[in-house]
């Protein structure tokens, strides 16, 4: 089958950065199913691993968590999907990418693809949409109603992948008031248009943007990016017992710097429950679920920036680079091989 892969952690300006191969076909375990990919989304995850993690033992390497694609087969105890069922999902960072034509993945963390997007438009949504709902829903514990009316969310990179969702789901299903931050005339355009209340510059210090847009502080912050840069202004920007939720990587974090307003820290990591094989790890195939009955029902839009054209290594580095500029919008799919 075809797939792309890389032997070598190289500059992605390498052409053997990325590069086109052959691989066998994997074949599906008990619970697995075997997908045929149709088309795949780029995360910053993708770009982390390529540059830190070397292939052991001078295998390929491949990359890709998002995947949409028809199920082609089923292992002998899969018990929530068939042969020909639309699918959706993230995989799992323990086990080969989907960047390939052919794909295994546990049945407990997919879901059935939304019936009014294509592959495309789908292939955008999993590991954004589980990051998002897990960190709005489980880590910080807001309330699916208007339970939490008069509080507010802060969602520090609002235009990017996860806090394209997350505008979304905290708009349209909570009772907050959302801030989200965006630094471009089009990503403020953007972040306005996914149903943010309102948006502030995150390249000027966010305790004073607060106050310009007449805000003294919030009671949670979802920093999904550059959170060691920004730690002070979110510690500033946070009422007393507020919440600070993060999903990236930063270098280090002085947590005592939380304790003066006893503010609480969630990290969110997508991938816990199936690298654990967590007793609830089947809660991803529901929220996925869940998500694509909200896109069905026309309560959530897909998070597409932009569509790079067939699953090739070449349109994957150029993915790649645009993702390591820090200017991508939305998310970067590819339909195809």
């Amino acid at each position: 089958m075809k797939a792309i892969a890389y032997y070598a952690s190289l500059p992605i300006s390498d052409e053997k950065s990325l590069q086109d191969i052959e691989l066998p076909e994997p074949v599906a375990g008990p619970r697995d199913l075997l997908v045929e990919v149709k088309a795949i989304s780029v995360n910053p995850v993708d770009t982390k691993v390529r540059q830190n993690v070397a292939p052991e033992g001078g295998a390929a390497k491949v990359l890709g968590w998002d995947v949409a694609g028809v199920v082609k087969s089923v292992g002998s105890e899969v018990t929530l999907f068939k042969a020909g069922d639309k699918v959706f999902y993230a995989g799992s960072i323990a086990r080969a990418g989907g960047n390939s034509e052919l794909h295994v993945v546990d049945e407990r963390i997919v879901g059935h693809m939304p019936k009014s997007l294509g592959f495309a438009e789908a292939a955008a949504l999993p590991l954004t949409a589980i990051t998002a709902w897990e960190l709005l829903f489980e880590r910080l514990q807001i309330r699916e109603d208007n339970t939490d009316e008069g509080q507010s969310l802060l969602i520090v990179g609002a235009a990017g992948g996860v806090g394209s969702i997350l505008t979304q789901l905290a708009a349209r299903l909570t009772g907050l008031k959302v801030i989200g931050t965006a630094s471009r005339p089009q990503t403020r355009e953007w972040v306005t248009e996914l149903g943010a209340d309102v948006v502030i510059d995150h390249s000027q210090p966010l305790s004073e943007e607060l106050k310009r847009a007449g805000l003294t502080h919030v009671t949670h912050v979802a920093s999904l990016t550059q959170t060691d840069q920004h730690l002070d202004q979110l510690v500033e920007a946070l009422a007393p017992q507020g919440k600070l939720a993060l999903i990236d990587d930063p270098k280090s974090l002085d947590v005592t710097k939380l304790k003066r307003k006893s503010l609480s820290l969630h990290w969110e990591f997508m991938y816990t429950r199936s690298l654990f094989e967590t007793p609830d790890m089947i809660e991803q195939h529901k929220l996925l679920n869940r998500v694509a009955d909200l896109i069905d029902a026309g309560t959530l839009k897909t998070t597409v920036g932009e569509h790079f054209g067939k699953i090739n290594a070449s349109n994957l580095r150029r993915a790649h680079e645009l993702l390591e500029s820090g200017k991508a919008k939305g998310k970067i799919v590819l339909e195809s091989f």
